[in-house]
């Protein structure tokens, strides 16, 4: 029951900052005028903006593939559903959700340990949090901007400072001082122990110095992509934006965006934009169409997207867990206690499978 009402409380922490968050919004914005200029879209820039839309999707399920290649060689297109699948949890879930779910649904699929795949999802994560806030930093110095923003993003690198530090202590944390202590008590619990080693070797894959350029080099592309894709949906609207505005925007939507949530960032995203927006001039009514429009979209793709590769990739038992795990981190029980590490040497109750058989389970 304590479980039960800490997930709970989570959730309804999220739900809670998407009311506040677009309470906020609301304040001082003309809904009749943002719907008029909504209204009067472009089709044409707002094609261009999905198509920009896509290729950053693309890009991110190149960027997550070759993060794997040192635990295992996955084919791009089961990589891009599974990625889509995530992100259609997101939409759906709370507090990104869907981080869990497709490590789970790759590690179901693929045969790979859950914990590693969930430790190249951290490392994706800190690389994108990097380079979303160096893009941020650099908008900053090119368009001269001052006050909450530009302190929002120094806290941004302060952040991403403490994140890297993190990564680094975890991928030496079995020679710190009092390492061995901790896993002789871990030794105790086996699948713990394993847990642990699995989701060590997902952080390991920043060791191969070409793994870690192309992961930098792929966020890099990726979020140019997603820039573009904003200042084209602001000429959708008529509104001219710069790369330097775009970048701002596109990094402190961002940065917004990582503060859990209600389901699809809703209300943290638009406020980011209204209020980044209001510090480039851009009127409150101009700057939440433009938020709208780029949200609705992105939702729009990556959930059409995600149930496409869902329906494609089919629904089996094991991958039925998926379910489990967006239950079970919703109501605060450990990923471990539903299968995070199904990695059949993670388990010392279950005799090992070959390859050959794993696919041909129930």
């Amino acid at each position: 029951m304590p479980q039960r009402s800490g997930g709970l409380a989570r959730a309804g922490l999220g739900l809670a900052i998407s009311i506040v968050s677009i309470a906020f919004v609301l304040r001082g914005v003309d809904l009749g005028r943002t719907a008029q200029i909504l209204a009067a879209t472009l089709p044409a820039w707002l094609l261009l903006a999905l198509g920009l839309q896509s290729l950053d999707v693309v890009l991110r399920a190149v960027r997550w593939q070759r993060l794997l290649v040192p635990i295992q060689a996955v084919h791009f297109g089961p990589m891009l559903g599974y990625l889509l699948i995530g992100y259609l949890a997101n939409n759906i879930l709370p507090a990104r959700l869907g981080e869990l779910v497709r490590s789970h649904y790759l590690g179901d699929r693929e045969g790979i340990s859950r914990a590693a795949a969930l430790g190249t999802v951290v490392v994706e994560r800190i690389i994108d949090t990097v380079v979303v806030v160096a893009i941020g930093a650099i908008a900053i110095l090119v368009l001269h901007v001052r006050g909450v923003v530009a302190n929002a993003v120094l806290l941004g690198l302060a952040i991403s400072a403490l994140l890297v530090l993190g990564l680094a202590l975890g991928l030496v944390a079995h020679r710190l001082p009092g390492a061995g202590r901790v896993l002789a008590i871990a030794e105790r619990r086996p699948l713990v122990a394993q847990l642990g080693r699995r989701l060590q070797e997902g952080l390991g894959v920043v060791r191969r110095p070409r793994t870690l350029v192309e992961g930098i080099g792929l966020s890099l592309a990726a979020w140019t992509a997603a820039v573009l894709a904003l200042a084209a949906s602001g000429q959708a609207l008529g509104l001219q934006l710069t790369i330097g505005e775009a970048a701002l925007l596109a990094a402190g939507i961002a940065l917004a965006t990582a503060i859990p949530s209600g389901p699809g960032y809703l209300g943290t995203f638009e406020l980011a934009a209204v209020k980044i927006g209001e510090t480039l001039g851009i009127p409150a009514d101009r700057a939440l169409a433009l938020a709208v429009l780029t949200h609705a979209s992105i939702l729009l793709l990556t959930s059409t997207g995600g149930a496409v590769a869902f329906l494609r990739l089919g629904w089996r038992r094991s991958a039925g867990e998926v379910g489990q795990v967006a239950h079970g981190a919703l109501e605060g029980e450990g990923y471990l206690e539903i299968g995070l590490d199904a990695a059949p040497d993670a388990r010392p109750d279950v005799p090992p499978v070959p390859r050959s058989e794993t696919a041909l389970r129930p």
